[in-house]
């Protein structure tokens, strides 16, 4: 009798070394991630950016901190090929071709920036083996800096180029807040795009909604010290949002897939719009299918992301979870089914992660 069942593949000895290899690769960038993330924190790379060559104990002298965990982090740094080495001086360089991609000025944009979700990862993964088992949700206080590490992202590629390239996305709009209109930003974290908003159009009024009580302090702090008096913050959780025609435009900064329940959330800020309104969304811009990311920028760190915290946000407020990577495919879908019309995808040459939608109410 034939055997039919499938034969068990011959083990590839090549294939096996070859992905040892690939293990090895993945430990030691993301130590390397790490490092690079306290290097960001502790504004080490803003500083060897702006001098030339130096010793350890320059370095350490200059940024105010300790020879002997400057000269550690410095050897990570020079085996990562992030920092050069001369052995006959005993100095390092940050060069500027790297120091491109890795300043708060660079460039580039600032990559060491979301070094800081890899560091992330590992201090909740005790809360996150939890959730494996119990299959719970967790919530914002779980999470040590997220807050301040989303405003930085927010800064990077949302607050820089508000005024050139992503309000431009909105036709007839920046006309139409010089002449003053009533704007949301929901889910607006610490508030930095709104806030420059608010500053920029006087004559408009803005208010921002988040859930994280945190966030909105940092936001209602910063507001007073600019002395801006046209703009509202206030922790409100958006779970059955009812404000009805009461905006002319809203925006939402990637910050729909958190949401309990985000279907229903477009809908209800479809609902607050004013007929003529405009909807201006920015989410993550991978697709729904598993497959199709394969090449997408910073997927694993995106779907990594999802895991410990994306997804586990919505679970912990009762929702379905659909996570980071929840696709754009789906956002539109969920426009089109709140009634929005005249939807227009954008992906922006300087940040290929995210997608942005611009939507309608008739």
């Amino acid at each position: 009798m034939l055997n039919t069942l499938a034969q068990k593949p011959r083990f590839d000895a090549d294939a096996a070394e070859a992905f040892a290899g690939r293990a090895m690769e993945i430990v030691n960038t993301g130590a390397a991630a790490v490092m690079m993330s306290l290097g960001h924190r502790l504004g080490l790379f803003d500083q060897m950016d702006a001098q030339p060559a130096a010793t350890s104990t320059a370095i350490a002298a200059r940024a105010g901190l300790s020879e002997r965990y400057v000269r550690e982090w410095l050897a990570v740094m020079v085996t990562a090929r992030i920092v050069t080495f001369d052995p006959t001086t005993g100095t390092y360089l940050l060069p500027a071709e790297h120091a491109a991609a890795l300043t708060r000025n660079g460039a580039l944009g600032n990559f060491a920036l979301y070094a800081q979700h890899v560091a992330l990862l590992g201090a909740v993964e005790a809360r996150l083996l939890r959730a494996f088992h119990d299959g719970g949700g967790m919530s914002y206080g779980d999470y040590p800096c997220f807050h301040q590490i989303m405003a930085e992202d927010s800064g990077q590629s949302v607050t820089a180029p508000l005024f050139e390239v992503v309000l431009p996305l909105v036709p007839g709009i920046i006309p139409r807040l010089e002449a003053g209109i009533d704007v949301l930003d929901a889910g607006c974290g610490r508030g930095t795009a709104l806030l420059a908003m608010a500053r920029r159009f006087p004559r408009s009024r803005f208010v921002g909604y988040d859930l994280a009580a945190d966030a909105i302090a940092y936001a209602l702090d910063q507001a007073a010290l600019a002395g801006i008096r046209n703009l509202h913050y206030e922790q409100r959780d958006l779970t059955g949002f009812d404000a009805d025609q009461g905006f002319d435009l809203i925006t939402s900064f990637d910050a729909v897939h958190d949401q309990k329940d985000p279907a229903d959330f477009i809908r209800r800020l479809h609902r607050a719009l004013r007929p003529g309104g405009v909807y201006l969304m920015q989410d993550i811009g991978g697709s729904a299918h598993l497959e199709n990311n394969l090449e997408f920028p910073m997927a694993s760190l995106l779907y990594a992301m999802s895991c410990a915290h994306c997804m586990p946000i919505s679970l912990g407020q009762g929702g379905a979870g659909l996570g980071t990577m929840w696709g754009w495919e789906t956002a539109r879908r969920m426009l089109e089914q709140a009634g929005f019309a005249g939807i227009v995808r954008h992906v922006l040459p300087h940040d290929p992660v995210n997608v942005w939608f611009v939507s309608e109410k008739k």
